[in-house]
């Protein structure tokens, strides 16, 4: 699975590479300089994952793998949480972009997403570490958008349905929806968890279909009405998806089922701020939730469980069964990997793990699609 990720990366690169071209060839020469950076950070994450296991075990920062609980490889200790790897990779990158990336004088946009994407980070192990309550992962997030929405300089209207086409400008109520996107980023991944290989694997696929979604707006098809603001916003979620996929492709090589090392909530934060920070700097808040589909329904299934209307267990994981080796579902857990089992029936980890990402993917593709429709008909 690791190898088919990588390759898909390359090839939506490639596509990357080919409108940025298009589009602009010094525009060209920064996706360029970016993808050196970020495979740079792939191979080191890889690499210091490898390294750190030993320190994290020794630490005691490790867990079990219940998914495979009453066989050998349910008894040994895997470290946890890794995330923080990718993350401080991540970190060092951003960084880096200061000095190769200040395009348009915006160098304020990259010191806003290292803010963010820093605290962030901090709290996800501050969780690991500490087991924080539930109302500090929905407080904290919000205080670390704030360098979001400081820096936020974009329009705060919405397009009412394409049969009016009208215009609402929602003012500072577009400022709260920026903020509970960021609530609610960093905080779906944490509970759309639980297999190996479903965080860091959801992760990627949302990583490449935002890239998508960024080259198709660099060399739009459609008219534009300010061609090079439009660029500008794209190519710098450009700049912080690359290094993104990156990092995460590095750790969901040692994360891949059977899972040498877990990602823990530092990941799951890191990776949901991140993509909150680049959709609302790059200015497309609304369109990310496109690609949160399975995520967004995983939410609202859980919600009686999550708000305690039914009683909600530490793990609501599905059960292995020991003589089939397969995962069954539970079906008072209440999220959307038991409701997948439920519905199919039992399955490996492995391959639960596979239909999931599929099914991320043709969500993302059916993302891709209602907002190439909505814009056709808008542009009529």
């Amino acid at each position: 699975m690791g190898g088919f990720a990588l390759l898909t990366c390359i090839a939506v690169l490639a596509f990357v590479c080919k409108e940025a071209q298009l589009a602009d060839p010094l525009l060209l020469s920064r996706v360029l300089t970016v993808s050196f950076i970020a495979a740079t950070c792939f191979l080191l994450v890889k690499h210091f994952i490898k390294v750190m296991v030993p320190l994290f075990l020794r630490a005691n920062m490790c867990g079990r793998d219940i998914n495979k609980r009453g066989t050998p490889a349910g008894e040994r200790p895997i470290p946890e949480p890794l995330g923080l790897i990718p993350a401080a990779v991540y970190i060092l990158v951003l960084c880096a972009l200061h000095l190769v990336g200040d395009h348009n004088g915006d160098a304020r946009l990259y010191t806003a997403a290292m803010a963010c994407v820093t605290f962030m980070t901090l709290l996800g192990f501050a969780d690991d570490v500490l087991d924080l309550k539930w109302r500090y992962k929905l407080v904290l997030p919000f205080i670390a958008s704030m360098p979001l929405l400081v820096n936020y300089t974009g329009v705060t209207t919405v397009v009412m349905p394409p049969a009016s086409g009208r215009l609402v400008d929602l003012g500072l109520g577009y400022y709260l929806y920026m903020s509970l996107l960021s609530i609610f980023c960093t905080n779906a991944i944490n509970i759309y968890a639980g297999i190996n290989g479903l965080e860091a694997g959801q992760s990627v696929v949302i990583g490449i279909f935002v890239l998508i979604h960024n080259a198709l707006n660099i060399n739009p098809t459609v008219p534009k009405d300010n061609i090079e603001l439009l660029r500008a916003h794209h190519a710098f979620s450009m700049d912080m998806m690359i290094p993104f996929v990156a990092v995460t492709l590095g750790l969901l090589v040692h994360n891949w089922y059977p899972s040498r090392v877990f990602v823990g909530d530092t990941f799951c934060y890191f990776a949901g701020m991140t993509f909150a920070m680049a959709a609302i700097l790059g200015h497309y808040a609304l369109t990310l939730l496109l690609f949160f589909l399975p995520q967004i329904f995983n939410f609202l299934y859980s919600v009686p469980q999550l708000f305690g209307i039914v009683p909600c267990p530490r793990h609501r994981l599905p059960t292995f069964n020991q003589e089939t080796g397969k995962l069954e579902a539970v079906k008072s857990h209440l999220n959307l990997v038991n409701l997948v089992l439920w519905i199919t029936g039992p399955m490996t980890e492995r391959a639960l793990c596979v239909l999931l990402l599929v099914l991320q993917v043709v969500c993302c593709c059916g993302g891709l699609a209602v907002r190439g429709f909505v814009l056709t008909l808008i542009s009529k």
